[in-house]
């Protein structure tokens, strides 16, 4: 008998019995399954499809590497440091080489190089004279006083109109294939935010931070670009191995979920290829979408799962174009973002062969072509013939690249990247509220806390060694 509300039922006997239940095989589960195995917990992974590493997919075709979802990372924490440290291959981890370092912005239909320094800065034609004279004046602008406040707002208030249409609008175009106007800078932006917050100006909070000592830890937040030496699936597999691939269990459905009973035990039912088992747990982390939630945990109201229905998800098309024989435009660089103000179908241009060796063959070009997101959503709908005329259109005009590519694949990513909008507060708090109504529940995965890789391999430290250490102890 199972009576869910008031948690008085007599599950059947389990197979297995473990301290952790990861549900869902992505970068973030697969972390936080390595870390919860490195603090000696025992842990089940569960993941609904045939392999593991989510969105990441390295694939390998006639001398060139590519990847389906995530190119790259930063390492802008101690936590991506630590994680290829402890999993023991020093040659896993590859950073970019110094031409990654270079940036490119599309104005008037031609590439043009963010500024790195005080010349490039005065002579850029990116920002207008009006903005660049007026940013002498930032540390002496008020702070703002709305918390949900847009990145768009934010930035024309402080910076100035070019400085959001030829730099953010870009930058958020690249990393949330997003619209400044929608996102909320607190959560999706939260280090710009707390720059004026704490220190009441960009400028000043910036100076402030480089006067601050830096501890071991820090100096290994080098913010390189990185990727996994051969593809970013040799990541996942490191992880694999980390855990233990029988510990993984694949194309597992999940039949039934139970909050813990008096035993203190969660209550998992999943059904794989050769057999139906249970396992008992004293947590349970989901790193799933929100819109996988209400099938996953029936006992959750829809009330509850509102605030986190509410959040959108950008569809991305992701285009890998490769050429033996590279001849075109200048373009050694990490790659060219796009303003939506230049092209409403074009998010952005990376060059992976630039970046990374190994990548495309010698003389030869990676590029990996972003497309849609929330400027052109419907863009994922367009047939593949579209995509590919739409795709060569474009490479020619802003590139000069007129020969045929000897690699183009095209995917498409219909949840892609959750957007952190006005929205976020509220599912927060309704995430906080259910992990204290569900003791040993935790709602993970890139609803919250960030989308970035990076916030992905920190979000699991946090969670096994801060929320998941207090919730063991009391269980």
């Amino acid at each position: 008998m199972k009576q869910i509300n008031n948690l008085e039922y007599a599950p059947t006997e389990p197979t297995e019995v473990v301290d952790v239940v990861v549900i869902g095989a992505g970068l973030t589960g697969l972390c936080m399954a390595h870390w919860a195995r490195i603090r000696g917990l025992s842990v089940r992974v569960l993941e609904s499809t045939g392999r593991i590493g989510g969105q990441i997919q390295t694939y390998r075709q006639n001398g060139f590497i590519y990847e389906s979802g995530p190119n790259t990372g930063i390492i802008s924490n101690w936590q991506t440091a630590e994680l290829f440290s402890s999993l023991g291959d020093e040659t896993l981890l590859q950073t970019a080489k110094q031409s990654a370092k270079r940036r490119l912005i599309l104005r008037q239909g031609r590439f043009v190089p963010l500024p790195s320094g005080l010349k490039s800065a005065i002579t850029t034609p990116l920002f207008a004279w009006r903005d660049k004279l007026n940013i002498l004046a930032e540390p002496f602008r008020p702070r703002g006083t709305d918390p949900d406040e847009s990145i768009a707002s934010l930035v024309e208030r402080r910076l100035g109109r070019s400085y959001l249409t030829y730099a953010v609008d870009p930058f958020v175009g690249g990393i949330y294939a997003g619209d400044p106007t929608k996102l909320t800078t607190r959560f999706a932006l939260p280090k710009l935010y707390a720059l004026e917050q704490e220190y009441g100006s960009f400028i000043r909070g910036a100076f402030a931070k480089m006067r601050i000592p830096k501890s071991e830890l820090d100096r290994s937040v080098t913010k390189e670009v990185f990727s996994a030496r051969g593809g970013l699936s040799n990541l996942v597999g490191a992880l694999s191995r980390s855990i233990g691939p029988d510990r993984i269990s694949l194309s597992s459905k999940i039949r039934e979920v139970l909050p813990r009973d008096t035993s203190g035990l969660w209550y998992i039912h999943y059904d794989t290829a050769d057999a139906s088992v249970v396992v008992r747990s004293r947590c349970v982390i989901s790193t799933v979408g929100t819109y996988a939630l209400e099938e996953l945990f029936p006992f959750l109201t829809k009330k509850s799962l509102q605030p986190l229905d509410a959040m959108r998800y950008a569809p991305i098309v992701q285009v890998s174009v490769g050429y033996r024989s590279f001849e075109g435009t200048d373009f050694e660089a990490f790659g060219g973002l796009i303003p939506s103000v230049e092209d409403k179908d074009l998010l952005g241009v990376l060059h992976p062969s630039a970046c990374f060796t190994g990548r495309a063959p010698e003389g030869g070009a990676l590029l990996s072509v972003f497309l849609g997101g929330m400027r052109s959503p419907n863009l994922i709908d367009r047939s593949d013939e579209e995509i590919e005329a739409l795709i060569k259109g474009r490479l020619e005009q802003i590139l000069g690249i007129k020969v045929e590519p000897d690699l183009l694949h095209i995917f498409r990513h219909r949840r892609a990247i959750p957007q952190y909008e006005a929205s976020t507060g509220e599912r927060l708090a309704m995430i906080r509220q259910i992990e204290e109504q569900y003791p040993g529940l935790i709602l993970g995965g890139n609803m919250r806390d960030g989308i970035g890789m990076a916030d992905r391999i920190t979000q699991a430290y946090n969670i096994i060694y801060k929320e998941l250490g207090a919730l063991i102890s009391r269980v």
